[in-house]
This record gives structure tokens, C-alpha cells and sequence, in this order.
């Protein structure tokens, strides 16, 4: 029998026909060996290469044979004829239309990996060269391994060639250097930071000297919570940057809006309005509408029970897992000032306690994930107070970055609270009259509540820390007013003119259908402010909530709060 007749014995099926290849037996199988050990056997055989008596290779060993196989190339047209090839008056055009797009918050691009956005997104104002070099200058000749005891060179490169260039480039740099940029010191010993206010000195005149302030005025600054900063802007696909509602744009981190637009464009940023309950609904309504010209921005107040907005933001954030239905999920990022109530807010949305809160600065400590619903999950994040030269210790310790407990003789800041709360509102508070000087304030205030030290003095400095942690817990009613510019009421979205969460009136029209039947004058600013100061007539312990009963909002715009 020959060879080719036993290998049709040795794969012939021995089920039926049309079972496909599911019953062919391998060479060598038997009782003994069943096919699994046959191939095993058969691995270790093809692992070695033959040779002849003198040593030669006769047989090369599984994928070790030196020989080339014909390389052959399919005969088509397309090898010779461009593809996605564009010119650079297209080019030139749809960069303009992406950048005028992209420039629109409330637009989101899909798809961005058929696009060329390497080419769409080139700046013409970079310096290539110039990046590359100092590029490969770094990588090529490290400060470590080119000064110090580690140093790999003998001789370094400098910019200067020779000893009177290296004195110019210092005259320059001497005359270039500014002392008031400057870091001093504390008078703890600490580094001072970038916030350091210059000394005005007797003749009106301002010093380039740093005044000595406070450690404490510097938290949130620390090089571990930026790290955890950055950890959740890497980690979110939606950033929410929430925003006191009394002071919005002094809570506002404009270098975090600035890195998340130039180094993670694609992220998707949102103002949220935290602690509306505690200011008039149309200064509130104002504020977003001021605030959406930037980014779109919702109106909340957290409280797990009580709470508004809450509809708006999960409608918003399923409105986001919707337009990214490619990725697995979708993280969303919660960043802002110490106490703007972050955390507070994740509580609203989950109805649970998931995050510790407290009414004091610096509560969390690291980020942390929190499942919202399957494709959703949020990312809390510690407060974090980017430094800014304009900033002085009144204005950081207003915001709530400090604790109060914390800052010595508090009743220095006095002042500035009287200046942003009106007197009515002390006098509801407090009970006390013709609140003009901070000293008298507080001692009227002392004697009144038996707050009293050895010898009948006033204790000053624990009645200045209640008015102030008052101040800050909204027992005290106070806002910072929207800025009105040019058109600015006229800006509002159509049919939104009225309050926040209402809609606009509907008006009869005439027979004619071109002007309403009774349209109501417009009101001026003076009486619209007036009355907002007329309408807020603060909260207290009583009814706290009460004001958050006039925000009121659609069940269109809400959706369902159970959700």
C-alpha cells in the first residue's frame, strides 16, 4: 500500500459525512496516547534542527530556516493614488470652523480619532525649534549629571562664549529682577507664597518688601493636595467646578479653568451654583445667566432631603454618558475652594451619606470614587485655593479656606464682615443697634451674651470667631452682587426672563398677532436691586429652608429626583 493510500486510511472520519473536521484522528494515536499527548510529544520533537556527520543543517528547526519566500504584491490601482489626502485652503477652513465650534461650551465634537487633530489644532504661535532644543538639551544634559557631585561632564555648555557675556547676561538678569516677586519668610519660619501683599509705609507709599502673613493663610496650597487635584482632573471625563453661590467669582479657580482649556481640551467643564438657598432667587438667576456666557452652569443646593437641582444634574450627567456611549464609563470630577460643598453635593445625588462632611475647611483628604449609577461614577476631591497675588487675608479668610479657630486676633476682620453685610440684617441676627464701630459691635456683643473675662472685660476674640464662623455658615445673611454690563439683561435665554426656575409669563396676543395686549413697563435697575434688598430679608435657624421654596422648577427641566 503506498504511502498516499495509508494517509487517506489514517484520515478517514469515522463519523458521518457533513460533521465537518470533528472526528479526524492523529497520527500515532492509540490506547496508550491519546491525541493531546501526541502533539505535546510532537512540540519537543520539532524543537531541534537535523544535522548531517559533518555538522551541517539539514533540516532547520521549527521558524529557524534562513530561506526567504517570494514576496508578492497584489497588482492594484490604489498602491499609486492618494489617500485622505486635503489642501490647505480646506485645511485652512475647517481649522477656523472647528476652533469657532470648539470655542462653544455648550458643543461637544464626537469622534475626534477620524479627525486630524494634530493638523486642526496647530498653533502658529509656538516656536517648534525652539521647544525641540530646549527639549533635547534636557534630555541630552541633565542638571544632575551636569553639575553637583554626580557630574558625568568636565567641561559645561553655557549660552556665553566668554567671560564679558556671562557679565552681560547678568546685568540683564539683575536688571530684570523684580524684589517684590520675591518669596520671603514667615514670622512662624514658614516660606512665604505668592500671595504676600507689599507694606505701606508711613508716607502712603507702598514697599516691594513682603509682609510677614500668617502660615495658615497658606492652606490649601500644599504640594499633596495639587497632586490630588491633578489625580482627578486626569482621571474625570466631566469636571464640575463648584462655586459659591454668595461669592462665585471669588471662588473661582481661573488657573484650573486655564489648565483644563489648554492641557485637556477635551474634558468637559461645568459651573455649579452651590448654596443658592442662602441669596435672593434673582441674584441667583443672575449669576447663572452671567456665569453660562463661560461655561453652562446649574443652579443647587445641597441637602439630602431638601434638596434642588438635583434633577438637572443627573439629567445633565446622562446626557453625557449618552454622547460618550463608546467609553465603558464615565467619571465625573468635583473641584473647587475648601467648604464650597463638594462633598455635600455627591451626598445630594447618591440620598446617602458616602462622604464625611463638616461645615470647617480641609474636612477631606484625599479624593475618592463613588458609584453613581452603573456607567456613572463622581470623584471627590480635597479644596484646593490656587495662589493669586490679589488676595488678601480678609478675602481668603471670607471664603472659608481658613478655620477660624485657627487665626490670631480675629477681631481684626471685623471690619470687612460689616462692610459686606447690611446692618438690618445684624440687627435681626444679633439684636443689636447703630452697629458703626467693630470694637463697640463686639463688645455690645459680649456683654449681651455674658461673654466676659476677668474683670469684666469683653472677650473680644471669642465673640469676633462666632460672628465670623456665623458669617461663614449663612447665619448671617450677605451676597456679592452680579455685575450688570452693557446688554446684560437683555442676555437672558427667551422665555427665562423671570426667576430662577420659572418661566416667563405668557402674554395675550392681539387679533393682529404682533404685540402682546397688556405688556407691563420694564422695570429700572435701581428699583429691580432695590427690591431684591427689600425681598431678602435673611434666614434664620427657624426657617432656613424656607427661601429655597421659591425655586421652583419644571417637571421637563427636573426629571425625576429618584433616579
Amino acid at each position: 500500500m503506498g504511502t498516499g493510500k495509508k494517509e487517506a486510511t489514517r484520515k478517514e472520519r469515522q463519523g458521518k459525512n457533513g460533521d465537518g473536521m470533528g472526528n479526524v484522528r492523529t497520527k500515532g494515536e492509540n490506547f496508550y496516547r491519546d491525541a493531546k499527548k501526541l502533539r505535546t510529544l510532537n512540540m519537543f520533537k520539532d524543537g531541534k534542527a537535523k544535522h548531517d556527520k559533518y555538522g551541517n543543517v539539514t533540516q532547520a528547526a521549527s521558524y529557524q530556516s534562513k530561506d526567504a519566500p517570494t514576496a508578492r504584491i497584489e497588482p492594484n490601482r490604489k498602491w499609486f493614488g492618494n489617500t485622505r489626502v486635503i489642501s490647505q485652503e480646506a485645511l485652512s477652513s475647517f481649522r477656523e470652523a472647528v476652533a469657532e465650534r470648539a470655542s462653544d461650551p455648550y458643543q461637544v465634537l464626537l469622534k475626534t480619532n477620524k479627525l486630524p487633530m494634530s493638523l486642526i489644532r496647530d498653533s502658529g504661535n509656538v516656536n517648534g525649534l525652539k521647544q525641540h532644543e530646549a527639549k533635547m538639551a534636557i534630555e541630552s544634559a541633565p542638571f544632575n549629571d551636569t553639575f553637583g557631585p554626580k557630574a558625568q561632564r568636565k567641561r559645561v555648555k553655557l549660552g556665553v562664549s566668554t567671560l564679558e557675556d556671562l557679565a552681560g547676561e547678568t546685568a540683564k538678569v539683575q536688571d530684570a529682577y523684580l524684589e517684590k516677586q520675591d518669596q520671603g519668610m514667615h514670622a512662624d519660619g514658614s516660606a512665604a507664597v505668592a500671595g504676600d501683599v507689599p507694606v505701606a509705609e508711613d508716607d502712603g507709599t507702598a514697599s516691594t518688601a513682603p509682609t510677614a502673613r500668617e502660615s495658615v493663610f497658606s492652606k490649601g496650597q500644599s504640594k499633596r493636595i495639587w497632586n490630588e487635584l491633578y489625580k482627578v482632573i486626569d482621571s474625570s471625563d466631566v469636571v464640575l467646578h463648584v462655586l459659591d453661590a454668595r461669592d462665585p467669582e471669588g471662588t473661582r479657580c481661573r488657573s484650573i479653568e486655564k489648565y483644563i482649556r489648554e492641557e485637556a481640551p477635551h474634558k468637559h467643564l461645568i459651573f455649579v451654583l452651590n448654596k443658592c438657598d442662602l441669596v435672593p432667587t434673582g441674584v441667583a438667576a443672575a449669576w447663572v445667566r452671567h456665569l453660562s456666557k463661560d461655561y453652562p452652569t446649574l443652579a443647587f443646593h445641597a441637602s439630602i432631603n431638601n434638596s434642588f437641582g438635583k434633577g438637572s444634574l443627573i439629567q445633565l450627567l446622562r446626557q453625557f454618558s449618552s454622547l460618550h456611549s463608546d467609553r465603558k464609563q464615565v467619571s465625573v470630577g468635583f473641584i473647587g475652594y475648601p467648604n464650597s460643598g463638594k462633598s455635600s453635593i455627591i451626598n445630594t445625588l447618591r440620598k446617602k451619606k458616602v462622604c464625611t462632611v463638616a461645615p470647617i475647611p480641609g474636612e477631606t483628604k484625599v479624593w475618592q470614587y463613588i458609584t453613581l449609577m452603573r456607567r456613572i461614577y463622581l470623584i471627590d476631591c480635597p479644596g484646593v485655593v490656587p495662589p493669586n497675588q490679589n488676595d488678601t487675608e480678609e478675602d481668603i479668610l471670607l471664603r472659608g479656606v481658613v478655620r477660624v479657630e485657627n487665626v490670631e486676633n480675629p477681631e481684626q476682620y471685623i471690619p470687612a464682615v460689616l462692610k459686606k453685610v447690611q446692618p438690618k440684617h445684624l440687627e435681626r441676627t444679633y439684636g443689636v443697634k447703630n452697629v458703626n464701630d467693630p470694637i463697640e459691635f463686639l463688645s455690645v456683643l459680649a456683654r449681651k451674651g455674658g461673654r466676659l473675662l476677668k474683670g469684666g472685660e469683653p472677650d473680644l476674640d471669642g465673640v469676633a470667631k462666632m460672628v465670623i464662623n456665623d458669617f461663614l455658615r449663612g447665619k448671617i445673611p450677605w451676597f456679592t452682587p452680579p455685575p450688570h454690563g452693557s446688554g446684560e439683561e437683555n442676555d437672558g435665554i427667551d422665555g427665562r426672563q423671570g426667576k430662577l426656575g420659572e418661566m416667563g409669563r405668557k402674554r395675550k396676543l392681539d387679533e393682529s398677532g404682533s404685540e402682546p395686549a397688556d405688556a407691563p413697563e420694564k422695570p429700572s435697575k435701581e428699583s429691580k436691586s432695590a427690591e431684591d434688598e427689600e425681598d431678602f430679608e435673611g434666614f434664620s435657624d427657624d426657617d432656613s429652608n424656607d427661601s429655597i421654596a421659591n425655586l421652583e422648577i419644571s417637571d421637563e427641566e427636573s426629571g425625576e429626583e429618584n433616579d
